[in-house]
C-alpha cells in the first residue's frame, strides 16, 4: 500500500520541483531590504534638546510608546552611536545613529547589529540599524539542543537530527520556492509534507511494520486535515492576507493563492504533532502485544485507545496553548480595546488561528483511533495470538491427568 504512495510522492517532487525562487526587484520594505552586518564602535550621551535643535533625527527604530509626550523626549538624554559597516562594498564606512531614551532597542559599545542599506537614499541616510545580530546565541542554543538530543537519544537522536536537517532542506529548496513559482500551495504542501513524513519516520524508527503503520495513520489524518481545512477556510472566507508580511508577499507575487498558503501552513504545522501521536500509539500497541501475546486485536485496540485518550487530552491542550501563546500580543490588543469574545473571534486575525487550531486538533483526535486500529490489526496478523498453541500444548497434559484419575 505504501509503495504506490511513496512513488506518487517522488513523482510529485519531480514534477513540482522549482528552478529556484523567481527574482524580483527589492522593495526596501520589511524583510525585503538589503542588509549588512555592522558593529557599534562608540556610544555617547547627548542632550535630546540639542539633537532636535540641530535637525538630527533617529535613523533606525524610532517607534516610541504611545502617549509619550514630546516634552519628555526633548528633555531626556539621547544616545549618539557610531556604527561601522563590516560587510559589503562599503565595509569600514561609519555612520551615526540617534537613539531616543524611550526606544525599545538601545545600543551599546561593541554590540553587533544588522543595518539596512538603501542605495537610493541620500548618502548620510543610506544605512540604518534595524536589528541586533543574534547569530552567536542562536547558534549556541542550537548546539546545546543537538547535544541534549544526542546524549539522551544516542543513535536515534543522531538520526532525528539528520531527519530534521532534511526536513529543513525540503522546506527551503522545494516547498517555499515551488509556492513562489506559482504552484498550488495545497498540492505543494501535501507532497512536501508527505516527503518529510516518509524520510523522518523511516530514518528515525527504521524500516518496519510498526513504522509503516505510523505512516499510514499520519497520512489518513493529514488527508482529513486537508479536507476540513479547505472547507472551513472557504466557508469562513479567510483570505490569508492579514498582516504586513502576507501583504508584502501578495504584492510581490500576486499569483500566489493566499488562502491556499494558509491551508498549506495548517497541514505542515500539524505534521510534527501528528508524527508524535501516531508513533506513540503504534509503539504502545506493539508493547502491549509483547507484554501479553494472547491479546486479540479487539483487546489490543481497547487497551491502546485507553492510552490514546490520555495522549489526546495532553496534545490538544498543548496545541491550543501554543497557538494562544503565539497570538498573545494580538489578544492583549483586543483586551485593551474591551472587545467582546464574539467580536474577537469574528476578526480574521483570530479566526485564522481558531480554524488552524481546531482543524489540527480534529486531525490529532482522529489519528488516535485510526492508528490504534491499524496497529492492532497488523500486529495481530503478523504475530498471531499464542493462545491456540498454548491450549493445544495443554490438552495432552489434561488428558494424561484424566487417565491417571480413572485408574
Amino acid at each position: 500500500m505504501l509503495i504506490p504512495f511513496a512513488t506518487a510522492v517522488v513523482v510529485g517532487l519531480a514534477v513540482l520541483w522549482p528552478g529556484g525562487a523567481p527574482p524580483h526587484e527589492r522593495t526596501g520594505v520589511g524583510f525585503d531590504r538589503q542588509t549588512q552586518q555592522a558593529t557599534v564602535t562608540t556610544v555617547v550621551e547627548v542632550d535630546c534638546k540639542s539633537v532636535n535643535a540641530s535637525g538630527e533625527t533617529p535613523t533606525g527604530d524610532t517607534s516610541t510608546a504611545e502617549g509619550s509626550s514630546a516634552q519628555q523626549q526633548a528633555n531626556g538624554t539621547c544616545k549618539k552611536a557610531t556604527v561601522r559597516v563590516d560587510t559589503g562594498k562599503d565595509k569600514g564606512r561609519t555612520f551615526t545613529e540617534i537613539v531616543q531614551p524611550d526606544q525599545s532597542r538601545q545600543l551599546a559599545q561593541g554590540q553587533e547589529v544588522v543595518v539596512a542599506y538603501e542605495p537610493s537614499a541620500p548618502k548620510d541616510l543610506q544605512y540604518a540599524v534595524t536589528d541586533v545580530n543574534r547569530k552567536f546565541p542562536m547558534a549556541l542554543l542550537a548546539g546545546i539542543f543537538a547535544l541534549a538530543v544526542v546524549v539522551v537519544g544516542r543513535m536515534r537522536g543522531v538520526m532525528a537530527l539528520v531527519a530534521l536537517a532534511i526536513s529543513f532542506l525540503v522546506l527551503t529548496f522545494f516547498i517555499l520556492p515551488a509556492i513562489l513559482q506559482g504552484s498550488n500551495p495545497l498540492v505543494v504542501a501535501v507532497v512536501g509534507a508527505s516527503a518529510i513524513m516518509l524520510i523522518a519516520l523511516y530514518m528515525c524508527h527504521g524500516l518496519s511494520a510498526r513504522t509503516s503503520v505510523a505512516v499510514l495513520g499520519t497520512l489518513a489524518s493529514l488527508l482529513l486535515i486537508g479536507v476540513l481545512g479547505s472547507q472551513f477556510i472557504g466557508w469562513a472566507s479567510l483570505t490569508g492576507n492579514t498582516d504586513d508580511n502576507t501583504g508584502l508577499i501578495h504584492g510581490l507575487y500576486p499569483s500566489i493563492d493566499m488562502s491556499g498558503l494558509l491551508l498549506a501552513g495548517v497541514i505542515i504545522g500539524s505534521l510534527g504533532v501528528l508524527d508524535d501521536v501516531t508513533v506513540t500509539q503504534t509503539s504502545a500497541v506493539w508493547e502491549l502485544h509483547e507484554a501479553k501475546p494472547s491479546m486479540g486485536w479487539r483487546d489490543l485496540y481497547r487497551a491502546g485507545i485507553r492510552i490514546g485518550r490520555d495522549h489526546i487530552a495532553s496534545v490538544v491542550n498543548t496545541l491550543v496553548l501554543a497557538y494562544a501563546g503565539a497570538a498573545l500580543p494580538l489578544l492583549l490588543l483586543f483586551s485593551i480595546a474591551q472587545s467582546s469574545v464574539g467580536t474577537v473571534a469574528n476578526s480574521e486575525l483570530v479566526a485564522e488561528e481558531i480554524v488552524r487550531t481546531l482543524v489540527g486538533s480534529i486531525g490529532l483526535v482522529a489519528s488516535v483511533p485510526v492508528t490504534t486500529a491499524l496497529a492492532a490489526l497488523v500486529v495481530s496478523a503478523d504475530r498471531p495470538s499464542s493462545e491456540p498453541a498454548a491450549a493445544a500444548a495443554a490438552a495432552p497434559a489434561r488428558a494424561g491427568r484424566g487417565r491417571r484419575r480413572k485408574r
